[in-house]
């Protein structure tokens, strides 16, 4: 049942760990589309933007969501655009092993705050990986691979 002494996981949870997640998730796609030579930034949450850094811009609402935009491709085709979509799948992939093997050596304790992690992360990887269109101009990554796919751009046209 969930008490106010749930408060607490609750507000560490969507407030602190949900987005670590959402960054590490936008730090994927953003590392691949560094690595073929694009042009690329992260933008964590939404609203008017409340501060930015380099590459980096923090939005009103920062716990909701997260972006990495990317453009201009020095290597450009099928292949490299699949990548640089399915990064952020990938890192909180590796970020999952990486906390699960932390822990099981000893590195890192058995806590709520890990285990939140994995399953946020989790729920980041196969609500990415799900084809689907959301919105007249947004798809998700496993879309966007798909269409990549399919018609060598990541819309439908």
């Amino acid at each position: 049942m969930f008490t106010l002494d749930d408060m607490i996981t609750f507000v560490w949870a969507f407030f602190i760990t949900l987005p670590i997640v959402a960054v590490i998730h936008s730090a994927g796609h953003f590392f691949f589309a560094k690595i073929f030579g694009g042009k690329t930034n992260i933008v964590l949450g939404k609203g008017r933007s409340i501060c930015s850094f380099g590459i980096f811009e923090l939005r009103l609402l920062y716990f909701v969501d997260s972006e990495s935009y990317y453009q201009e491709l020095k290597i450009d085709n099928r292949l490299t655009h699949c990548l640089v979509y399915a990064g952020g799948v990938i890192f909180n992939g590796l970020f999952i092993i990486l906390v699960n093997t932390a822990i099981y050596y000893g590195y890192l304790p058995k806590h709520q705050f890990f285990y939140q992690f994995v399953y946020f992360s989790l729920y980041y990887i196969f609500f990415a990986l799900l084809p689907i269109q959301y919105g007249k101009d947004h798809v998700t990554d496993g879309k966007a691979i798909w269409n990549i796919i399919k018609n060598g751009k990541p819309t439908a046209e």
